[in-house]
Parts: C-alpha cells; structure tokens; sequence
C-alpha cells in the first residue's frame, strides 16, 4: 500500500482554488458514487482508493492509481466525512451551439453564486432530461468541489457553458426566452413550449436588468394551494428548486 506524498495531498487541497483547477484543467470529484458516475465520462487523471474500493472495482482506467489507507485519504480529502476514494478528472471542453436551445429546452444561470446552489440546478436538469445549463461569466465555477459534490453525478450528462448571457439570447432570435417575474402571466394559464430557455437569477437580486430586458415570456409561479405562503418562501434554494422543476414539468407537459 502507497502513502500519498505532502507535495500530492497539498495538489489535492489546491484545487480548492479556481486559479489552479482552470490552470491544470482539473477538477476533484470524492465518493463511491459520484466517481464512478464520473469515470467513463471524463479521462481520469489521478484515483486513489481503500484497498476494499479496488478490490470491488477492479480494471480501473487512470493515468495513476493509488491504494492509500483511510487515514492518508482522511488527509487528502476535502470533506468532513472522507468516503474511500478520491479521484481528479480532466475538465472537458463544450463548443455552445444557440441551435441546442432552439430544439430543445435548456437553462440559463445569471450570476449564481452558491456552489452548492449550482449543484443542485445541475442535479435537477439532469433528472429533467436537461442536457445544457448555458452560465453568464460571474456564476460560480461548476468545478468548485462543493458544486462537483453537490451534483451528484448530474455533472456527467450535463453540459455547462460560461458566455456573456445578454449576447447569447440576442443570438436566439424569435427562441422562447423564460423567466419568472412577480409581475409575469400564470404559468398554468400559458401556452408553453418544449423549446427554449429558462433564466434563473441571482440570489439576492435576481435576473438582472440587461438580461430582464431580453426575456420574452415572463411568467409568474403563484402559491399553491392560491394564497398559502410555504414556510420556506424565502429560502434561496427552496424556490431555486421550485422554479426549473415546475417550470421544466410545465413546458416540457404542454410541448
């Protein structure tokens, strides 16, 4: 059994920083599941693993594999709670095509800024059929440990792109634009399509202004039942969760 060098654990911790993950082109993934969702989908770099994890996985493809003991991945990891393996996975490389929202319906992120927040709307869009989450270039990196974490393995079948938000719904034309507003129309009481995109806002602002401007179907979500306000009406990732997933359910059963 290996032991894992400082200079490796101090790379490991070091990805924490967005500077070295885009530098390297690398982002850290840890867990049973999320990994081996992970492999297969993105060229490992690095694996190490429990003697007990290799011996349940055997023929792993890594450029290096390592069986460390629990107590040199307690080292290593970024979690509180370490979980036999760690892996670090090369970053891939999307091209965004405005036609992927013409055909189908894709999200759009403006400014998020909670890693975790990020990885639940990726989490969400996966278990919606959603292939592309387009970002605008102050949303939080998608490679940030806690967003890799958080995803659950939706990272794998999610494409995630950073661009200038306002120029790339210019460049969709007459393309149904979505957006949730307070003074929008009921969305039960909208035709909606199964093409276009969602824009989700920040946390403490919301959709900004350049980007309110573009939208071409404002909505608006009422309470149900009509006039209950939910305990958690004012909990960022509640209605975070609420807005994709009802409005992917609504567009996606009336397309």
């Amino acid at each position: 059994m290996a032991s894992l060098s400082k200079n490796k654990i101090k790379y490991i911790h070091s990805l924490e920083l967005k500077k070295i993950r885009k530098e390297e082109r690398v982002f850290l993934a840890e867990g049973p599941k999320l990994v081996g969702d992970l492999l297969g989908h993105f060229p490992c770099r690095f694996l190490a693993a429990t003697p007990s994890w290799f011996q349940e996985h055997p023929g792993i493809d890594a450029n290096e594999l390592v069986e460390v003991s629990q107590e040199d991945l307690s080292r290593a990891s970024l979690l509180k709670t370490p979980q036999q393996i760690l892996a670090i996975f090369e970053q891939p490389q999307y091209t965004l095509d405005p036609e992927a929202v013409r055909s189908s319906l894709c999200l759009a992120l403006d400014d998020v800024q909670d890693p975790g927040n990020l990885g639940t709307i990726i989490r969400l869009a996966d278990w919606f059929g959603i292939e592309h989450i387009i970002c605008s270039q102050n949303t939080v990196d998608v490679y940030n440990p806690k967003t890799i974490q958080a995803t659950m393995g939706g990272i794998a079948r999610v494409k995630v792109h950073y661009t200038s938000l306002p120029d790339f719904i210019r460049s969709l034309g007459d393309t149904p634009v979505f957006g949730t507003f307070l003074d929008g129309k009921n969305m039960y009481e909208q035709p909606l399509s199964a093409n276009g995109l969602i824009v989700m806002g920040n946390e403490g602002n919301g959709i900004g202004k350049e980007v309110a401007t573009l939208i071409n179907r404002k909505l608006y979500i009422p309470n149900y039942p009509a006039g209950r306000v939910s305990e958690c009406s004012h909990c960022y990732r509640s209605n975070l969760c609420r807005v994709p997933s009802t409005g992917c359910m609504e567009v996606k059963s009336k397309g």
